[in-house]
């Protein structure tokens, strides 16, 4: 780029800096700055060793992801987004599981699924930082009647997860 053409846009580009300036970043970018972020089960192991002992051992979500990777290839992609949903954590939502390359700390359905996001909680100690006591009403949006009738699986809560 030549000397004259760098000086001729000089003036449109200094006024487009002292706009962004005024009117602030692009709607949603503090948004996205905002919310709250996942960091996987392992993370939640070094404050709580026994839930997440007991999670490993026992819940079937520790391992959820693996189903849904052998029957990926004869799923449509909505299909697969459904199994996501429930089988993943924090999928189609703002710092949540996207691929098992990407983000394989949330592949599985892990405690963040439950008791939500976890970073705010992990960064100060503080417990109002995330949900802690849950009710059957947390469990349904994946353990509605259908899919307990369908594949028998009941929330881990009516058996003493923690």
């Amino acid at each position: 780029m030549g000397r004259a053409m760098l000086c001729s846009r000089l003036p449109a580009l200094l006024a487009a800096l002292a706009l962004l300036a005024v009117w602030g970043p692009p709607a949603g970018a503090s948004d996205q700055a905002k919310a709250p972020r996942y960091v996987g089960s392992a993370v939640c192991a070094g404050c709580h060793p026994g839930q997440y002992e007991r999670y490993r051992q026992y819940s079937k979500k520790a391992h959820s992801s693996r189903g849904v990777k052998l029957m990926a290839k004869g799923l449509t992609p909505e299909e697969l987004a459904s199994c996501y949903g429930c089988h993943t954590t924090g999928y189609g939502k703002p710092g949540g599981f996207t691929d098992f390359a990407a983000t394989p700390e949330l592949a599985d359905a892990g405690c963040e699924v439950c008791h939500g996001p976890g970073a705010d909680h992990v960064a100060t100690s503080d417990p109002a930082a995330i949900k802690g006591k849950l009710t059957v009403a947390d469990c349904a949006p994946c353990h509605d009647d259908a899919r307990v009738h369908a594949f028998g699986y009941k929330p881990l809560l009516q058996a003493g997860a923690h």
